[in-house]
């Protein structure tokens, strides 16, 4: 009898732990996600330089890696970013983890995430991502006619991962709202944005950085 109930008892935990993993993948990956992961030949995807009257480095930086299928910045070809091509978008998530190569001390690892950037990035909205450190959003954006520069980094909380860990980064965008999710945490709400649509991108700033499960979801 009593091996009966430790059986009935280890069959009911295997079913609360499996639904409880189902749940989970339900609140991750739920109906209305595209992914739009660069592939093997970054179809859909350009390199553009920073600023945008410089000129690209002739060494290609972006590229996917076979055996992961991740999308891997050497962090060896300049100041650039990959921009999104197929769409522009006004009012959305944004979806992306990532990680960075780790390097010996001292490195001060350098990327970002763009939303809402215009065709050559001189208005652009960016998450900004380091070794420990970043999670906030900074950039150009129009207002009272004039493009103006602006920065949250004083009012965000840090709660990016070191060198070497997978970060989740989610950026959410309703009207002139942009809200910033670093690893399951509301970094900062920001509620000035002057453009209300724009290209998604990701930045390459002289680290390697690689990334993955790049995926959106509009409002």
């Amino acid at each position: 009898m009593k091996r009966h109930r430790e059986r009935l008892v280890g069959f009911a935990l295997v079913i609360v732990f499996s639904l409880t993993w189902v749940s989970v993948l339900s609140a991750a990956d739920g109906k209305g996600w595209k992914d739009i992961t660069p592939k093997k030949n970054l179809k859909d995807w350009s390199v553009h330089p920073i600023p945008p009257t410089a000129a690209l480095s002739p060494e290609r930086q972006w590229s996917i890696d076979q055996k992961s299928g991740y999308l891997v910045c050497s962090g060896k070809g300049g100041h650039d970013w990959l921009r999104y091509n197929k769409a522009m978008y006004a009012d959305f998530i944004l979806h992306v983890e990532w990680r960075y190569v780790k390097l010996p001390a001292p490195a001060k690892y350098n990327s970002g995430i763009f939303v809402r950037n215009n065709a050559d990035a001189t208005i652009w909205h960016q998450a900004q991502i380091g070794d420990a450190s970043g999670g906030y959003l900074f950039g150009v954006t129009p207002t009272g006619g004039k493009n103006e520069r602006f920065n949250t980094r004083d009012q965000a909380k840090n709660l990016v991962k070191p060198a070497g860990e997978w970060n989740t980064v989610e950026i959410q965008c309703q009207g002139k709202v942009m809200t910033l999710t670093v690893n399951g945490e509301v970094s900062i709400v920001w509620d000035k944005c002057g453009y209300p649509s724009g290209y998604i991108g990701l930045e390459a700033e002289g680290y390697a950085i690689e990334f993955r499960a790049i995926r959106i979801k509009k409002h």
